[in-house]
């Protein structure tokens, strides 16, 4: 029988979240686990669609993520949630409320963030077109004691899920096969 957990991936935009999240969710795939992958721009158009981007409405979609983040790993499913989360207090909130809780921390400075700019808010935020952008005019609080740090300007994706695997593997989550 499959142990579920929740890891959480934090970080700002363009820190490579989702890129090491389908990463890890097709590993786990490969070795026939039931994982779900909740991203954070999927998520806003069907679970939180009606929240802006106040503080509370983002603590808001972070804790309603983390509820379902919750449902699936007590009922066995690896739930992989990647969300930006810039706020400690929801973060927190879902750690004490998910029984099996990993925090990966998406580390990558701001202005290799900006330059890769997948979706072009960077350049919408310094062109005055959108205010509230995270890290630029809005916080975040980057976490204090995450299981895994990942910096994705310095790491392969294939590194940055090998630290995960490791200590996914350290807590009795994973096994990791040769």
């Amino acid at each position: 029988m499959q142990k579920g957990f929740t890891i959480w991936f934090t970080g700002l935009s363009g820190s490579g979240k989702s890129t090491l999240a389908d990463y890890v969710a097709e590993e786990f795939r490969k070795r026939n686990l039931l994982v779900e992958l909740l991203d954070g721009d999927v998520i806003r158009n069907h679970l939180s669609g009606n929240l802006k981007f106040s503080r509370e409405d983002r603590n808001e979609n972070v804790k309603r993520v983390g509820f379902v983040c919750q449902l699936l790993t007590r009922n066995g499913i690896i739930a992989l949630a990647s969300l930006i989360s810039p706020y400690r207090e929801s973060r927190d909130y879902n750690r004490q409320k998910i029984k099996n809780f990993v925090e990966v921390y998406v580390k990558c400075p701001l202005e290799i963030c900006a330059a890769r700019d997948l979706k072009g808010l960077y350049q919408k935020s310094k062109n005055g077109h959108l205010q509230g952008l995270t890290g630029v005019d809005d916080p975040y609080e980057e976490p204090l004691n995450p299981e895994v740090i990942c910096e994705t300007h310095q790491e392969t994706v294939e590194q940055s899920a090998q630290k995960i695997f490791q200590v996914l593997s350290s807590l009795g989550y994973l096994k990791i096969q040769d």
